[in-house]
């Protein structure tokens, strides 16, 4: 909306036009009025004008004088002159100061809004021209941040450019680094801070710290920073050639990037963990080293702060390693799963992150961690007709999301989110996870009769509490679980009995008995005669 400013010393002027111009209707939202020059300059510090009408002869100040501060400070203010002189040597000095029109006092109502009309959509189709080109060069802007973003990408994972496209593109995105500069090449992970946001934040913590980079390693270096194509930031930073030797030392570029780090967790409040390559040529290298400090970055343990040279890497301690341990105690997740065992499931995966928390981990333990939990929910999800993927389509591709492995609680957060849909997508098949456990029982009980053979020793194999496991037996087959080892007993006794010339105290031995006369009172019991009496028949 526009803002008008009305001037004479004359009052009645300015009330009269205040008053009786339909200003509503010519789009201005709001008229000022100063009896001055000076209070008119006044107004103008406080409100932003953008049309002034005033008259030439006043005391302290012509009308003219006042439009040439105003031209000084305001050059885009639109101005208009009232006078009761036709001299047209006042017309001639206002067309020098760039007046828009010059009107005679009396006014007339009509030549003003007609005047004023004309002015104001002069200013409109300036502003609407201006828009457009502002509007222009951030899409140009944004358009190049993308493009640069691309070719940075594509320079670290190796594609192959020739060095005019390079050279070429390099100026187009303007980009500063140029090619043949010595270069180096920093890996930034972020802490566990930032690592906590939602992605759209993480981008634009990202950016920022990108942008403190840039301030830290000023001249004589060029900086290029970008998102790297796994994960985190990559920053190249080279010198030109001809420079002094000293910004080339490892003690210059440790100081800034320590400097770096702590501008970051100045003002982004987080920690970042940096690994730096040793110098190269640029672009020629520039794949290689990515490649070498990514492998060293992905090693850097959770939330660690650190600041690497690859050159002074080895081998980190694996603080991680005795935490992850809790994967693979039995019961493992799969068999939890395969039986149904959803409250024990969740036990397992809240000792396994519980021992994780406050733990110094890599991000390659983590990987291990997330393919170990998602090998189990597949695999028991394949086994039961479900597709996984309807689950979560991007989850269980860390390619495709690898914000899961950037901490342990994204990990947590996203295992129990699994862990909830495909309990409610497979209770339905409830059923089929006890017909399960009973295959598992019979295969254990067919495979071994021995005397190491008991309702016990099964349920420690199958993970399930003895007293549970015999309730879902039952539940599911009608018959007692020891009553099934009982029969199986007797059934093999017989087939030993009539295939083989094993004495009675080798076949009660065989079974599990430790007593032949126990053995015979059972085998009666079953067949109304003992084992001698069954073969003599």
């Amino acid at each position: 909306m526009i803002e008008v400013l009305l001037v004479d010393d004359e009052s009645y002027v300015t009330e009269s036009l205040a008053m009786t111009i339909p200003w509503q209707e010519l789009g201005v939202m709001n008229v000022y009025q100063a009896a001055s020059p000076s209070e008119a300059l006044a107004v103008m510090e406080e409100q932003a004008i953008d049309i002034l009408v005033t008259d030439i002869r006043m005391p302290e100040m012509s009308g003219l004088q006042l439009i040439e501060q105003v031209r000084e400070h305001w050059p885009n203010i639109r101005c208009m002159l009232l006078t009761g002189h036709s001299d047209f040597e006042y017309a001639k000095k206002a067309i020098q100061l760039q007046a828009v029109d010059y009107l005679l006092k009396p006014v007339n109502d009509n030549a003003f809004i007609q005047s004023m009309t004309s002015i104001i959509e002069a200013l409109k189709e300036e502003w609407e021209k201006a828009d457009k080109y502002h509007q222009l060069v951030y899409t140009m802007k944004s358009d190049h941040n993308v493009l640069r973003q691309n070719l940075l990408g594509e320079l670290l994972l190796g594609k192959q450019l020739s060095d005019v496209s390079i050279k070429e593109k390099l100026v187009q995105y303007e980009v500063k680094v140029q090619l043949e500069d010595s270069a180096m090449l920093m890996a930034v992970q972020l802490g566990r801070y930032f690592t906590g946001m939602d992605d759209s934040s993480v981008a634009l913590m990202e950016y920022a710290i990108g942008n403190i980079a840039e301030e830290i390693f000023a001249q004589p270096y060029r900086v290029w920073h970008g998102k790297a194509p796994h994960e985190g930031l990559a920053i190249v930073v080279t010198a030109p050639s001809g420079v002094d030797s000293s910004v080339f030392r490892k003690e210059r570029i440790r100081e800034l990037a320590q400097q770096f780090q702590q501008q970051v967790g100045a003002y982004l409040k987080g920690d970042i963990a940096l690994v730096l390559s040793g110098w190269f040529t640029f672009p020629k290298e520039l794949a290689s080293a990515y490649r070498s400090v990514l492998s060293a970055a992905y090693r850097t343990r959770q939330g660690d702060a650190s600041l690497l040279f690859l050159e002074e890497l080895q081998e980190r301690a694996q603080t991680g390693v005795k935490a992850i341990e809790e994967l693979y105690k039995p019961p493992t997740l799969i068999h939890l799963l395969e039986s149904g065992q959803w409250g024990a499931t969740r036990e397992k995966l809240g000792a396994l992150f519980g021992s994780l928390d406050g733990t110094v981990v890599s991000k390659e333990q983590l990987y291990e961690v997330f393919l170990s939990i998602t090998n189990a929910f597949l695999y028991v999800a394949h086994k039961q007709g479900t597709d996984i993927y309807k689950l979560d389509p991007a989850g269980m591709d860390v390619l495709l999301d690898r914000s899961l492995i950037s901490s342990s609680e994204k990990l947590q957060a996203w295992s129990d989110g699994i862990l909830e849909k495909l309990e409610a997508e497979l209770r339905e098949n409830d059923s089929y996870n006890k017909k399960h456990v009973i295959k598992q029982v019979q295969e254990i009980v067919m495979s071994d009769l021995g005397a190491e053979t008991s309702v016990k020793t099964i349920a420690d194999k199958v993970f399930l509490h003895p007293v549970y496991l015999s309730k879902i037996y039952k539940s599911e087959t009608g018959e007692s679980l020891g009553d099934y080892i009982i029969r199986m007993r007797m059934e093999r006794a017989v087939y030993l009995l009539k295939s083989s010339n094993k004495k009675i105290y080798e076949i009660t031995t065989e079974l599990g008995y430790q007593n032949p006369q126990y053995f015979s009172k059972i085998f009666r019991k079953y067949y109304g005669m003992t084992p001698n009496e069954y073969r003599d028949q």
